[in-house]
Order: structure tokens, then C-alpha cells, then sequence
């Protein structure tokens, strides 16, 4: 099996007052993957990211970037990684161009005006990298960021927030660098609070609540595993209450009393199917069938609220 290119074992942050942001936190990230670490606000993303990126040093653990720890082998496990913060951090007064040049530099890197200028390309940025940085939107300046993260060329890229606040535009371009990045096996670590984009681009996600990673699934596991489904029946004669044969189905009638609502577990016995089947039985008729299957935001806001 292939080594990780990122692995975190039993990191814990306890910060002097003795407020513990993470408990014993374990995970391996597989090179070339899409992971997304979602979680609520004061969750442990930050913090997480911090520790591996050698911002915050860790009470507890070991982060091994690379083959390099952390700690001991700063640098080159440093120069893997990539951060896009979720804060501005960046000389108001300087050019995009040498602002995204002096970060290639910070990491020993030789010049390379190529690549500079297809980061910045990729950003649309090139037509500014003129301008200084206090002379940009918001958004460009957004942009600038995740151009200095990915000036040294980063094996990890980590994205903080990175949609946060900012205009649709900038979403549609960072996604689609992140397909190009992926591409390249370039592996992207990602938090959000946009979760239909973690649904879309991840291969893998992380969820993480008060200082506990609850649990690391495969997407589309995660999805089977834990969504629920629902079917709406709508029937061919109403019903005034839902029979007693049917009690432990979990299903609730509408007020008009002609659908039948029902809501169960993608991966059980219980299947539409067999509900069909069973109002055969009964002799209920129907005349449509509408089914739908939860989101990962459901599924998120599930998992929170149950671990708590």
C-alpha cells in the first residue's frame, strides 16, 4: 500500500489556560486526493491546519509531511505544503508580481517566471500583477493568496475557507484550478462551509466537532452508510390515519390524507420496495412514487447534533 503523503498521529493542542482545542486527533491523507475537513465554527479545522502546516506547535503527536516530520524536519516538510488562510496576510503596499515572487523565494526556490505567470494566469491575475495589492477588490486579493501558496509548487495544498465571503466568479476559478491541481497530483485539504462543493469534489471527507475528528469516510461510503432516503406515496384513496399494519414503518400521512411519507435508512431491510410490497398486501393502491436521498449536509448536521 502506498504511504501516506501526510500523516497526523495523536495530535493534541491543550493552549496554556487549559482549554483543549483537539482531542487525540489520527488521520492519513493519500497522495493526490481531494479531503474535505468540515465542521462548525470553533470545531478544530483551524487549529488542525495550523499544526500541520508548523504554525502552532502541537501539545502531543507527530505530523509527518511527506516523509519529513514536522518538527524535526521543518523545512522540507514545510516546502511540501501550500496554505491558503483564510485571514489576509500580505504587504498592502507591494505588486501581485513580486508579492507572489518573494513567496517562491521564502521557500528556496530558484526563479521561475514561467510558472509564476501561469499561477497567475490561472487566477486572473496576470493583467494586475502591476498593480499593488491595497488596489485590489476583495476578491483579487483572495486570489493573491492562493497565488503565494501556490507559487513554491506545493505537493499539499491546504484551503482554509477559501470560498468564504468571496463572488461567485472566484468560486468557478478556484474549483476549476482545484480540477487542474488534482490533475497534476497535487493533493488539495480543504475546509468549508459550502458542503454541496465538499459533496462535489471530494474523494474523501473528515468531519470534525469540538476538538474530535467523529469520523473519516470514503464520500460515496459515507453517503450509503449514513443517508437517509425518503419516498413520498401518493395514494389512489386517502387514508384518514395510517393503518395499524404500518406503525413501525415510520411513516406520516399528509393532511389531506392522499401521500404517505417515508423516511428510512438507504442501507436497511426496509427498503421502497418493500413498502410497496406491504401495501399490496393491505390492499392500499397508489397511483406515484417520488423518492429522494439525503445530502452531505444532512448527513453532516445529523452526525453533529447525534455526537454532541
Amino acid at each position: 500500500m502506498t504511504e501516506p503523503i501526510l500523516s497526523v498521529a495523536g495530535v493534541t493542542k491543550t493552549y496554556a489556560g487549559g482549554t483543549t482545542a483537539l482531542h487525540p486527533i489520527d488521520l492519513a491523507i493519500n497522495r493526490g486526493e481531494i479531503f474535505a475537513l468540515l465542521g462548525p465554527n470553533g470545531a478544530g479545522k483551524t487549529t488542525l491546519i495550523s499544526i500541520i502546516c508548523g504554525i502552532v506547535t502541537p501539545s502531543a503527536g507527530r505530523v509527518t509531511v511527506d516523509g519529513h516530520d514536522a518538527l524535526s524536519d521543518y523545512k522540507p516538510a514545510r516546502r511540501a505544503i501550500g496554505l491558503v488562510p483564510q485571514e489576509l496576510s500580505v504587504d498592502m503596499f507591494e505588486t501581485v508580481l513580486a508579492t507572489v515572487k518573494f513567496s517562491r523565494r521564502l521557500f528556496g526556490r530558484s526563479a521561475h517566471d514561467a510558472h509564476i505567470e501561469q499561477v497567475l494566469r490561472d487566477l486572473s491575475l496576470w493583467d494586475k500583477r502591476s498593480a499593488r495589492i491595497m488596489e485590489l477588490s476583495g476578491g483579487m486579493k483572495r486570489r493573491v493568496l492562493i497565488a503565494k501558496a501556490l507559487a513554491h509548487e506545493p505537493d499539499i495544498l491546504f484551503l482554509d475557507e477559501p470560498t468564504a465571503g468571496v463572488d461567485v466568479a472566484l468560486r468557478r476559478d478556484m474549483w476549476a484550478l482545484v480540477e487542474r491541481l488534482r490533475a497534476r497530483g497535487t493533493t488539495v485539504i480543504l475546509t468549508t462551509h459550502y458542503i454541496e462543493e465538499a459533496e462535489a469534489m471530494a474523494d474523501r471527507v473528515g468531519v470534525i466537532n469540538k476538538g474530535k475528528l467523529l469520523l473519516v469516510e470514503e464520500k460515496t461510503t459515507l453517503m450509503q452508510k449514513l443517508g437517509k432516503r425518503t419516498a413520498d406515496v401518493t395514494l389512489a384513496e386517502p387514508l384518514a390515519v395510517v393503518p395499524a399494519a404500518l406503525a413501525d414503518w415510520n411513516l406520516s400521512l399528509s393532511e389531506e390524507g392522499n401521500r404517505l411519507h417515508y423516511t428510512f435508512d438507504a442501507s436497511g431491510e426496509r427498503t421502497i420496495p418493500a413498502l410497496l410490497a406491504r401495501l399490496g398486501e393491505l390492499g392500499i393502491g397508489f397511483t406515484d412514487l417520488e423518492t429522494s436521498r439525503s445530502s452531505l449536509e444532512d448527513i453532516f448536521v445529523d452526525l453533529v447534533e447525534e455526537r454532541a
